[in-house]
């Protein structure tokens, strides 16, 4: 029987099936976007699989240019672990052969791969190896332990099945290379976009956020925030995705406080949940800014201002005597809430936020403490104003200006000062309750003209009454003592020279008593007299629903009752002139004296303007309500107000009627007229207190 009769075409069929299914497997594993070291454990196992080999091995290029194992399949079996170190030099050798040649290498067992060249297998199993590359460098070299008792043929096969896996294996590589060069891309573009953001504005406020904000999506963070240093006080200027923040809060207090802490450190600081190796005074307030946040990762790095280029050695030595460092424009804090882990990826990133953030941050500092920068950023905005076309109109508006300014100088003007207030009849008098007690009558009415003495209330004083009845009895008392005494000196002619003496004296001393209480008495009657309220001169009572606020309430002595004014005698206004403006009235008076003339309008006759001159300034203030301090003016009238006809007052002519009068202080300026106040707040609130 012949050899090629004894193979199975069945077994056969079914070999290159799953070698099939192998293939598919890694080519389908070189698409996917696995870690480098799971790819190659996956593709690794299933190449020793598809060629039945003992085992195999995976090197990977290093930075040194080296070969590091990536994974292994029965590398101890294969004896390399345990080989000698020259051994293991010659296998280094192969794989460096390998890594470096066009073409895959099949070294059969314990043989040199060159004569004159270390390079060899130290095995017992016959060694395909073939690199893995990419279209950029090769990145590794796949390496098959297979048995020696194959054919040449078949051997060569072997070699060619490596050869092509290692092209789907590249493929994979190759993937990862554009992914990578196009995340690289990605960030560069971040990079690129966050420099340009940050040195866009030299405005310190504006720098900050964009500091912030776009240093927060490059971050890859939850929030970044942004002190800026003003000489030892550190004060939180911009917080990432807020516009406004409340800087009294306790978390921005305390964030405050740990970038001055940081900012006098000059070293940056990261918390990750460990704070043994910090500062007293640094873990103190992180850990209270970490109970406040519930942050996980916290990370503070002072922002330094940039050296100049331009430093000679000298000026760095004197810097060095001197132990001066460089200046903290500012301190970055990054914050993760959900992760306390702080990847490679992330400290490169906040680096370079850092450097351009420093940059920019101390640019806009600089350029915000220029002399007068406010006027200077306004004339550089205003240039408009002098271009070849808006010439003419600015001239125009800057001779409307010039016009405007002297008029407000030069024109002279009315000056007025304006105050509320009430009319009032000169000839007037409040009446007041003499003693304590309750109203038992009412006997006039609102508006009812009165006369001198006439009665206007009646009073009745209990306390007094008993006091009166109390007298009384003593008076009676003392009156029957009296006689009693005197009938017992008359009727006993026996008595001793001694019991009459005895009783003389008694007699006299009730006597005195009884005088005693007879002037009591006559007190008490005076006093009960004066519970009758009468009008202390002609007139007519002025106050509204007396019977109403009054009948049977209890007064106090002193207590204000009603008012009686005489509405046909003269008339007067009293003013509520502002304290903060009486100063004017004061200085026109010196100057006109009583030619001071007030116009006016009354509430109830608004239509008629009237006129009064100044008679009276109080020398004192007095506060009224919402008014506040306010001088009494008393203005005597031009003309008369009215007459009182049939009882009734004419409107011209209402008690207490409200008004708005206006002052005449002579003539001002017309600018001073109108800005006096203003004028008045920059003396008082500005000049004086520079």
């Amino acid at each position: 029987m012949s050899a090629d009769q004894g193979v199975n075409p069945e077994a056969v069929e079914g070999t290159r099936q799953e070698i099939r299914l192998l293939v598919g497997e890694i080519a389908r594993l070189a698409r996917t976007e696995l870690e480098p070291a799971e790819f190659c454990a996956e593709f690794l196992s299933r190449m020793v699989s598809a060629m039945a080999a003992v085992g195999g091995a995976v090197w990977t290029a290093e930075d040194g240019g080296g070969l590091a194992l990536q994974c292994q399949v029965n590398l101890g079996q294969a004896g390399l672990g345990a080989r000698d170190e020259d051994d293991q030099a010659r296998h280094g050798r192969l794989l460096q052969k390998a890594f470096s040649g066009d073409k895959g290498l099949l070294v059969p067992p314990h043989s040199t791969a060159e004569s004159g060249q270390q390079a060899g297998n130290p095995t017992e199993y016959l060694l395909v190896l073939a690199a893995l590359r990419t279209d950029l460098k090769t990145v590794g070299v796949l390496e098959i332990f297979q048995r020696p008792d194959t054919g040449s043929e078949a051997q060569r096969g072997y070699l060619r099945f490596v050869l092509q896996m290692c092209e789907l294996a590249g493929d994979f590589f190759k993937s990862r290379q554009l992914r990578s060069l196009s995340d690289r891309q990605v960030l560069w573009s971040q990079l690129e976009e966050y420099a340009r953001a940050v040195h866009t504005s030299l405005d310190l406020r504006g720098t900050a956020y964009t500091i912030a904000n776009e240093g927060r999506r490059l971050i890859e963070c939850d929030r970044v925030s942004l002190a800026v240093t003003r000489g030892r006080r550190c004060r939180i200027e911009a917080v990432s995705g807020q516009d406004v923040f409340e800087k009294r809060s306790n978390t921005v207090r305390l964030l405050g406080k740990l970038a001055e802490r940081v900012a006098a450190a000059g070293e940056p600081i990261w918390y990750t949940g460990d704070t043994r190796n910090m500062a007293p005074q640094i873990e103190e307030v992180i850990q209270e800014y970490v109970d406040q946040s519930q942050s996980k990762a916290v990370g503070a790095v002072p922002l330094l201002r940039p050296g100049s280029a331009g430093d000679d050695q000298e000026a760095d030595q004197d810097q060095e005597q001197t132990g001066e460092a460089e200046q903290v424009v500012g301190v970055l804090i990054v914050e993760r809430i959900e992760d306390n882990r702080v990847p490679e990826s992330m400290l490169q990133r906040i680096d370079f936020v850092c450097q351009h953030g420093s940059s920019a941050l101390a640019n806009a500092w600089e350029h915000e403490n220029l002399f007068l920068m406010p006027l200077w950023r306004s004339l550089g905005k205003a240039k408009w104003v002098v271009g070849a076309r808006t010439l003419p109109k600015t001239v125009l508006v800057l001779a409307a200006a010039i016009v405007l300014l002297g008029c407000l100088l030069i024109w002279p003007a009315s000056f007025e000062m304006e105050s509320g207030g009430t009319l009032e009849p000169v000839l007037r008098q409040n009446i007041f309750a003499g003693l304590d007690g309750r109203v038992e009558a009412i006997l006039v009415d609102h508006g009812e003209t009165v006369s001198a003495d006439q009665p206007l209330i009646r009073l009745r004083s209990t306390d007094l009454e008993m006091d009166v009845a109390s007298v009384t009895g003593k008076q009676m008392t003392v009156g029957q003592q009296i006689l009693t005494i005197q009938r017992v000196l008359l009727e006993e002619p026996e008595l001793t020279v001694e019991q009459q003496n005895r009783l003389s004296g008694q007699l006299a001393e009730r006597k005195e008593e009884l005088r005693s209480l007879d002037e009591k008495l006559r007190l008490y009657k005076r006093k009960q007299r004066e519970l009758l309220v009468t009008a202390p001169s002609d007139g007519v009572v002025m106050t509204w629903e007396l019977r109403d606020r009054l009948t049977g309430r209890p007064v106090r002595r002193g207590q204000f009752l009603m008012q009686v004014a005489d509405p046909e005698g003269p008339w007067q206004l009293e003013l509520r002139m502002p304290e903060d403006q009486v100063g004017h009235v004061l200085k026109s008076q010196r100057e006109l004296g009583d030619q001071l003339k007030v116009t006016y309008i009354l509430a109830t006759d608004p239509g008629i303007e009237r006129t009064g001159r100044v008679v009276e300034i109080h020398r004192a203030a007095e506060v009224q309500g919402e008014e506040g301090n306010t001088v009494l003016i008393k203005v005597t009238l031009d003309e008369d107000p009215g007459s009182v006809e049939d009882g009734q007052m004419p409107a011209s002519r209402q008690v207490g009627a409200e008004l708005t009068a206006r002052v005449h202080c002579g003539r001002r300026c017309l600018g001073y007229v109108l800005f006096h106040d203003l004028i008045g707040f920059i003396q008082s609130r500005i000049l004086f207190r520079l």
